[in-house]
């Protein structure tokens, strides 16, 4: 009897020994990133987009717990993007991207002139002519915080790159870490599997805008700075 009792003890141990050495091997949590670097060539680059985590790459990088995903591009953009090859619309986002419209966030400039102008409303920020952004709402760095989280590994993308590159641009400029941040690039050039289509085939003008998870900013529910005075 003593012998099956401590064969069957030996049993159990050798079962949880077994489980904690397949944990540390098999289960080791998601990749180790590399540190963002940007690639070769002129789009890359112009935008800063990252040599390893890109377009192309970017379906291997989804569905992390550590990572959060935002698409920086507006439903409707007053921007002509047409005109040089791109969309207006928010046509299509990779799968798990969530909108957060740049435009809202700062003022846009540097933009082709073929384009034209982008959104000219409020903002959560003013950039300056002497490269500093301005909280023009006391709430605009929280929602920078709560959208952009700094714990986070944080992946942008848009259209082409270039709000993308510009989001990041700020979000380093205001003490996050840039070795925590991605621009993987613009989804006018996706061609993954994880592509979700938003221009709707019922006509040319129409957009299934509900598919996509959209975070708009309600100004009027802020409290502007200067009006505090």
């Amino acid at each position: 009897m003593k012998n099956k009792k401590a064969a069957i003890l030996l049993f159990v141990l050798a079962f949880i020994a077994g489980g904690v050495i397949s944990y540390f091997i098999f289960d080791t949590g998601p990749a180790k990133l590399s540190k963002p670097v940007v690639g070769e060539g002129i789009y890359s680059e112009t935008f800063g987009v990252d040599k390893n985590i890109n377009e192309g790459t970017i379906d291997d990088y989804l569905n992390r717990e550590d990572t959060v995903y935002r698409d920086m591009r507006m439903l409707i953009d007053n921007a002509a993007y047409e005109n040089i090859g791109g969309d207006s619309y928010l046509s299509g986002f990779v799968r798990g991207f969530e909108a957060v419209p740049f435009p809202l966030i700062v003022n846009v400039t540097g933009l082709p002139p073929e384009v034209g102008d982008t959104y000219q409303g409020d903002t959560l920020f003013t950039l300056t002519d002497e490269g500093k952004y301005i909280a023009n709402y006391d709430e605009s760095l929280e929602f920078l915080e709560f959208y952009f989280p700094r714990d986070k590994n944080i992946f942008l993308m848009c259209g082409g790159a270039g709000y993308a590159g510009s989001m990041k641009s700020m979000l380093t400029d205001l003490g996050w870490d840039e070795d925590k941040i991605y621009n993987v690039g613009g989804y006018w050039f996706y061609e993954g599997d994880n592509k979700v289509t938003v221009k709707s085939d019922k006509g040319e003008d129409v957009y299934d805008f509900w598919k996509v998870t959209y975070h708009d900013i309600d100004f009027a529910s802020m409290n502007r700075i200067e009006d505090e005075a």
